[in-house]
C-alpha cells in the first residue's frame, strides 16, 4: 500500500528535549531529596503528561497529585524553552520536505502547552495539517491511540502511514497501529536492538531524511 502521511513525534525527534525532561526530573526530585534515574526516565518517556506524571509518583513515591506533578513540571519546561528552544538539526526543514510530497501531521505525548510552545517558536503550526495533542488522547503510548487520530484526521488508513519515533514506547505505538515506522533515537537515549527491530529504518535525526528514504521504505515493503 502507498505511502500518503508522514507523522511525527516531537519531543527527541523535532526538539532535543528529552534531555531537558531528564534534566528537570532529577532537579524535581532533587528538590524533594530524593534520586531519579536512568531507568525511572526511560519509564516515563513517550508518555502522556498524567501518565508519566503518574510514573513520577510512582518512583518517587511522593503524596502529590499527578497534575500537581505535571503543573510543576511544565513551568520548568517552559522556562527552558523559552531561554533556549533545543531544535534539533535539520528537523523544520525536515517537515517541510515531508509536507512537500505527503499529508504530515504531529501526535506528541508531550504536554499541550509545551507542544505549542514549540510549534509557535518553529512555526510548524503552520505546516502540519493536523496535530494531536496526547493530552486529548485516553490511551498515551504505547498504546496506538494517537496514531490513529492521526491518521482518522489526516483522512488516510493507518497502513498509509510512516510514524518518525525516538522512543520504545513511540516505535511500539506505531507499529500497534500497524504504520510503518522510522526510528531516530534521541542523543544520548539509545535503543535495544530489539526495538530498533521493530522499525523498517533507523536514521541519526531528521539530517538524514529524504522523500527518496520514505519512497525507498515504501519499495522494500511492497
Amino acid at each position: 500500500m502507498p505511502i500518503k502521511a508522514v507523522i511525527f513525534d516531537m519531543d527527541g525527534v523535532l526538539v532535543n528535549s528529552e534531555e531537558y525532561w531528564l534534566e528537570e526530573r532529577v532537579a524535581f526530585a532533587r528538590d524533594l531529596g530524593k534520586p531519579w534515574t536512568m531507568d525511572d526516565q526511560k519509564l516515563a518517556m513517550g508518555r502522556a503528561t498524567l501518565e508519566w506524571a503518574e510514573v513520577m509518583k510512582e518512583r518517587l513515591h511522593i503524596d502529590w497529585t499527578v497534575q500537581a506533578i505535571a503543573d510543576d513540571m511544565m513551568r520548568r519546561i517552559i522556562a527552558r524553552y523559552d531561554d533556549k528552544l533545543p531544535e534539533l538539526p535539520g528537523a523544520v526543514d525536515a517537515v517541510h520536505t515531508a509536507a512537500s510530497a505527503y499529508r504530515v501531521g504531529l501526535a506528541s505525548g508531550s504536554p499541550t502547552p509545551a507542544i505549542k510552545e514549540v510549534m509557535k517558536l518553529t512555526e510548524l503550526d503552520k505546516v502540519f495539517e493536523v496535530i494531536i495533542y496526547g493530552d486529548d488522547i485516553p490511551r498515551g503510548k504505547p498504546a496506538p491511540d494517537i496514531y490513529l487520530e492521526a491518521a482518522r484526521q489526516l483522512g488516510v488508513a493507518p497502513a498509509e502511514c510512516i510514524g518518525i519515533e525516538d522512543s520504545a514506547n513511540g516505535l511500539r505505538s506505531l507499529k500497534a497501529a500497524g504504520m510503518y515506522a522510522i526510528a531516530a533515537p534521541s542523543p544520548g537515549f539509545p535503543l535495544p536492538d530489539d526495538v530498533l527491530a521493530l522499525a523498517e529504518h533507523v536514521i541519526n535525526g531528521l539530517a538524514e531524511f529524504s522523500v527518496d528514504l520514505v519512497r525507498a521504505i515504501e519499495q522494500r515493503s511492497a
